[in-house]
């Protein structure tokens, strides 16, 4: 069974080559065994024969596309893309075409672009309308991508939520920062006026209270006066008591 969908695979490469009578022999030659290896899974023996068919002519679509398969059955996406591309750009025509869009789609889908698969598939419709795998893959993308929409602008908006929370929350932070900062201030400005009614209470204290020991100079100047008013009352009470005291001489009589 193997050998006969083989045959039939080989068949169908060069009747399709029969139809591009402008291929270089060699460049057919060089597909068939890209084909062969292909189909028995022999990957990187396939690309080496699909590049040689290439590099004998530029313009062998069949090794191009079959090239692109190579690449995404080895799982490198990128150059399968690319191959892609430059199958749909060399395309002769409707089918070549159709068939590149599709498996351009199928890369787009693989790397989760679902905008460019639904695109590469509604195109690929435009060559064959009638390929129900295409159609299939077109409503496929264009759903994938309206909830990959949907979920990006929920995704945004919750990061815009958690953004606004996080303001909400940095904003009261700094506004308690300053409420606090401010009721230290208050606080240190009426330690200050406690501690200078303070000092004032204690300066007025120290004008008020003598020391021991300390006397001001009017005080003194005025101690010093009442001691000369005391001594003067003193000396002129002396004073009088020797004039009362003096004994009167009386004449003797003889």
């Amino acid at each position: 069974m193997k050998t006969m969908i083989r045959l039939i695979f080989i068949f169908y490469t060069f009747f399709v080559f029969s139809q591009e009578k402008t291929l270089d022999k060699a460049s057919n030659n060089l597909t068939v065994n890209g084909n062969v290896e292909f189909f028995n899974e022999k990957l990187n023996e396939a690309e080496s024969y699909y590049r040689q068919a290439i590099s004998k002519d530029s313009t062998n679509i069949i090794a191009s596309y079959n090239m692109a398969n190579t690449f995404y059955r080895n799982g490198f996406d990128d150059e399968a893309l690319n191959q892609y591309k430059e199958s749909v750009d060399n395309a002769k025509d409707k089918n070549q075409l159709h068939k590149s869009l599709h498996n351009l789609g199928d890369v787009y889908m693989k790397k989760e672009d679902y905008e460019n698969a639904m695109n590469s598939f509604k195109k690929a419709l435009l060559n064959n309308p009638s390929d129900d795998e295409t159609r299939y893959n077109y409503a496929l993308a264009k759903e994938l991508l309206k909830n990959q929409k949907k979920n990006k602008n929920e995704q945004k908006k919750k990061n815009k939520d958690n953004d606004q929370k996080s303001d909400d929350k940095n904003q009261k932070n700094d506004d308690n920062e300053d409420k606090k900062d401010q009721n230290n201030e208050e606080k240190s400005e009426k330690d200050d006026d406690k501690n200078d009614k303070k000092n004032q209470k204690d300066q007025n204290t120290d004008k008020n209270m003598q020391k021991p020991n300390q006397i001001s100079p009017e005080q003194l100047k005025n101690l010093l006066k009442a001691m000369d008013n005391e001594e003067k009352k003193v000396q002129d009470k002396v004073n009088k008591s020797k004039v009362k005291g003096t004994p009167k001489k009386n004449k003797k009589d003889w």
